[in-house]
């Protein structure tokens, strides 16, 4: 029977297996459920560092008499097409 969702296998220094493990058992978690939750945190963190950069990006220009929302959401759809 196929699996319900995709699989990954990753390999683990020894301290990094250790670390996981201690983490797992104090929370009462599975190896595996303990790995996938501590990347969707990192993914999660990963996200918000791209958007507090896109946001200083968008703040270093920001003018309050001429910028408007729509100016500032038009340039950066620009700059996503290229």
């Amino acid at each position: 029977m196929p699996a319900k969702n995709p699989r990954v296998n990753v390999v683990l220094e020894r301290p990094l297996y250790d670390a996981l493990g201690r983490i797992a058992r104090r929370d009462g978690s599975s190896l595996s459920t303990k790995a996938r939750d501590l990347l969707r945190e990192a993914i999660e963190t990963y996200e918000d560092l791209g958007l507090a950069r896109i946001a200083e990006e968008r703040g270093a220009t920001w003018d309050d008499g001429k910028s408007t929302h729509d100016e500032v959401w038009a340039g950066r759809r620009r700059a996503q097409r290229r």
